[in-house]
């Protein structure tokens, strides 16, 4: 049995211990540090939004290695091209650069796509595995090289099409947006159509971003229109020309009969319950248009299947506008 006189002491040294503040080492606040510092680097490594484009090739056995192996012809960086041409004297620096790097062929276009978006798909893969509260340093880092390197690989694809943006650029220019404003914002819609091009279709790129690059420009080229129609009023000089500019067409009134009469037997072959939904919800038919849920109560359904049908709809609509080469007789126009 112990002594009471032991007893008090040992408890005595317990109630002073408890008391007594502990002393924190520099390893400890070391550790702690670190820990902070993983936590919020986990918080932001899966806050991380991974786009890519999803293809059935990257979940058959041989998909690493095609997204490895190059072709022949690739190289990096972009080789030497030939020289700006003979009437482009006086072009700023930046659009001189452009023609130093030389074009890419079709196969290494798909390669850097393919190559591209499989890296995406592996860190989005990997990462969907982990655990949000226990990842490694060491799991981190790996899956943020891949997307380092698929970052790479996106700008190997911007580089290579940037002359693009030039050409476009040179027939959209007017009262409201200098070229290189139209360039740098034809770049900005080049980025997103590099992000959005499904290269398992097998088209070119360039056809695609052309389109968007196109679609980008006619929206800036209609908000310029609409702002000098709402600014201009009080500068008689500005008005002026602004009246004259606003006479001006993209399309002559031929081409734009060409556009309507096409679009007529597109809609002509849809099923009728389909070219009523597209023709209300776009306003085809001279009235404000209308939303899925007002078809949904005429039709008698749910707003979700009108939208289904308005899906499949659209769909062949693209698809009849690629068997008639609409893009490229517009294209053609501009």
């Amino acid at each position: 049995m112990i002594a009471p006189a032991k007893k008090a002491s040992k408890l005595l040294a317990r109630n002073h211990g408890a008391c007594t503040p502990k002393r924190i080492t520099a390893d400890e606040v070391a550790v702690a540090r670190r820990r902070a510092e993983l936590a919020a680097r986990r918080e932001a490594f899966f806050a991380r939004v991974i786009d890519y484009i999803p293809c059935r090739q990257f979940l058959k056995a041989d998909a690493e290695k095609l997204a490895t192996i190059p072709p022949a012809d690739a190289a990096v960086p972009l080789g030497q091209g030939g020289g700006p041409p003979a009437d482009a004297k006086g072009l700023s620096p930046y659009l001189a650069s452009l023609y130093q790097t030389r074009l890419i062929s079709k196969d290494e276009e798909q390669f850097y796509f393919r190559r591209m978006n499989w890296l995406k798909f592996r860190a989005a893969s990997v990462r969907g595995r982990l655990d949000r509260k226990r990842a490694t340093l060491r799991q981190i880092e790996q899956v943020e090289g891949w997307l380092t390197e698929g970052e790479t690989v996106k700008a190997i694809l911007i580089t290579s099409n940037l002359r693009l943006v030039v050409s476009i650029a040179k027939k959209f220019i007017d009262a409201s947006w200098t070229f290189d404003e139209l360039v740098s914002e034809g770049n900005v819609a080049l980025m997103r159509a590099v992000e959005k091009f499904n290269f398992a279709l097998g088209n070119r790129f360039s056809t695609y971003a052309t389109y968007a690059i196109q679609r980008h420009f006619f929206r800036l080229s209609h908000r310029g229109r609409q702002f000098r129609k709402r600014f201009v009023n009080d500068d008689e000089s500005l008005r002026d020309r602004a009246e004259v500019e606003s006479t001006a067409e993209y399309c002559s009134t031929e081409q734009i009969n060409v556009l309507k009469g096409l679009f007529g037997e597109f809609l002509g072959e849809l099923e009728p319950r389909e070219r009523k939904i597209v023709i209300a919800r776009f306003g085809f038919d001279g009235k404000p248009p209308r939303t899925f849920r007002e078809l949904g109560s005429q039709m008698g359904v749910c707003k979700e299947r009108i939208r289904q049908i308005q899906t499949r709809a659209m769909e062949k609509l693209r698809q009849l506008a690629v068997e008639a080469r609409l893009e490229q007789t517009v294209g053609d126009w501009l």
